[in-house]
């Protein structure tokens, strides 16, 4: 189950409003708020392999039915066929170039935190959320409109804090310099989205990120970390004993191109 959790992290976290999850037994398709690839997300695909082009077809259909012009493929080691990155992309998908490759990560024993001088909690208010997205925005690249169509969902995200997710911030000297996210499920915390600001890397905010949302794991029973790191995150992971489990593709599929 942890293996499943760190190759579909969007089929097992809760729901803001107005989102919606299609679950069929060939594959999972996760609709958020938002215009970008990370909005609609296909994963745990179970297709048959006689019939890939089919259900690559429907899948499309449903998502443009939807309003959505792209969507993000997240193919997991456990996705059938076993080909089904190749067809794929025969099939006008192309690897995501910012991450092409994830690779899932489990944490199941305490993490260092000696991190002097940084503090990490959950946010407390509509306005630390919103200083959370613009950080995730600016530490990932994202386009100014990109930002805030984001910080304006943020009233209708803060209604799930505490309600299966929550977001963080790090902070030095009561400024904050990094955040992330947690969705909580009955098997593990699923992690997603640590980013520090430019200025502020190498002081050990990603560890007190870490280290918050262990502790909140512990606190309800389920201490167990789950994420997909990417490139920059997997060797501070590593050093904080987290395993590798998986490693899951990403494709991007501009529907209608």
């Amino acid at each position: 189950m942890i293996r499943e959790l760190a190759e579909n992290a969007n089929t097992y976290t809760v729901l803001a409003p107005g989102d919606e999850r299609i679950m069929d037994p060939r594959f999972v398709i996760a609709l958020t708020s938002g215009s970008g690839p990370h909005a609609t997300v296909v994963q745990r695909l179970r297709f048959d392999g006689d019939h890939v082009d089919e259900t690559v077809a429907e899948i499309r259909a449903l998502t443009t039915e939807r309003g959505r012009t792209v969507c993000r493929w997240e193919v997991g080691d456990s996705a059938t066929p076993v080909d089904i990155v190749y067809r794929l992309v025969a099939l006008g998908c192309a690897y995501d170039e910012s991450e092409p490759l994830a690779v899932g990560m489990v944490l199941s024993e305490t993490p260092d935190d000696d991190v002097p001088g940084v503090t990490a909690r959950p946010v407390a208010t509509l306005a630390e959320l919103e200083e959370a997205v613009r950080i995730a925005h600016k530490a990932f690249g994202s386009s100014d409109a990109l930002t805030e169509e984001s910080v304006a969902r943020a009233a209708t995200s803060f209604q799930l804090e505490n309600h299966g997710w929550r977001t963080y911030l790090a902070f030095i000297d009561g400024e904050p310099i990094g955040q992330a996210m947690a969705a909580f499920t009955e098997h593990g915390v699923l992690l997603f989205g640590g980013a520090t600001r430019e200025d502020a890397r190498g002081r050990g905010a990603y560890r007190a990120l870490v280290r918050a949302r262990w502790d909140d794991a512990v606190e309800r029973g389920t201490p167990v970390l789950v994420t997909q790191a990417g490139a920059m995150s997997r060797p501070i992971l590593t050093r904080l004993g987290f395993r590798e489990v998986s490693q899951i593709h990403s494709l991007i599929d501009q529907l209608g191109a």
